[in-house]
């Protein structure tokens, strides 16, 4: 049997599964820290079908975490940054692009339909808790990425249910929404560790008046992606 990128993954997951994933097709919600890596790894799994949902461009505080983020594309829109880099790392992969911030007035826009699996990895509240409620009106399956700003430790990371989230102030706010909306049971990725807490000089040097700034490392979000992608890639491989 001829050798391909995918022949690693198969040892580990079978021929039947690898088939199995060319099929599926992931929207992915976000491309910074959490989303880029959970796409990357999606990719490299063998995921036939992305549709890349970010508004924003690439920038030089990006570099610290985001993989897609490089020197060379400074600038970019980060769906174009992400599609040079999946298409590199499969050519055969199907990219749907959609260049803009995800709010319920633009939902109309996406085939919910279409999806296999949704991965939230945005940190909108609003539109956070319009893709919850999407998922669930077209009964696709999401996970969603809570907060890994200000962190230091991926081992405190975990999938669980959105009501057995502690430590974590963005997951507090979903909760009462989740609850605001009738959501009983939410799978997301949280960190257990008590977030770090910048001093306001830190912050005012950063120079971005107006704009909530929260620290970041290479190692906390970069993980959540992977945790993510591989939670998804499980549960299509289980699924019948």
């Amino acid at each position: 049997m001829p050798l391909s990128q995918f022949s690693r993954t198969e040892l580990v997951i079978g021929a039947e599964a690898v088939e199995k994933l060319k099929d599926c097709r992931v929207a992915l919600f976000g491309l910074g820290g959490v989303g880029g890596n959970a796409g990357e790894a999606l990719v490299r799994s063998g995921i036939g079908h992305l549709d890349l949902i970010d508004f924003d461009r690439v920038n030089h505080t990006n570099l610290n975490r985001q993989v897609i983020s490089l020197h060379s594309n400074i600038g970019q829109y980060k769906t174009q940054a992400a599609k040079a880099r999946f298409l590199d790392i499969n050519p055969n992969v199907e990219l749907t692009l959609h260049t803009c911030m995800y709010l319920p007035e633009k939902a109309e826009e996406f085939d919910f339909d279409s999806y296999d699996y949704i991965i939230d990895a945005i940190d909108n509240v609003t539109a956070k808790t319009d893709l919850i409620c999407k998922a669930k009106q077209h009964s696709v399956p999401i996970i969603c990425s809570m907060g890994c700003g200000n962190r230091m430790d991926p081992t405190k990371l975990v999938i669980t249910d959105i009501y057995q989230t502690q430590n974590d102030p963005l997951a507090r706010i979903m909760r009462q929404q989740c609850r605001k909306h009738n959501i009983s049971k939410l799978t997301v990725v949280t960190s257990t560790e008590l977030p770090h807490r910048p001093s306001q000089q830190q912050i005012d040097a950063m120079d971005q008046p107006g704009k909530k700034v929260l620290g970041s490392t290479s190692f906390v979000p970069s993980v959540a992606g992977i945790m993510i992608a591989s939670h998804v890639v499980q549960q299509f491989i289980h699924s019948r």
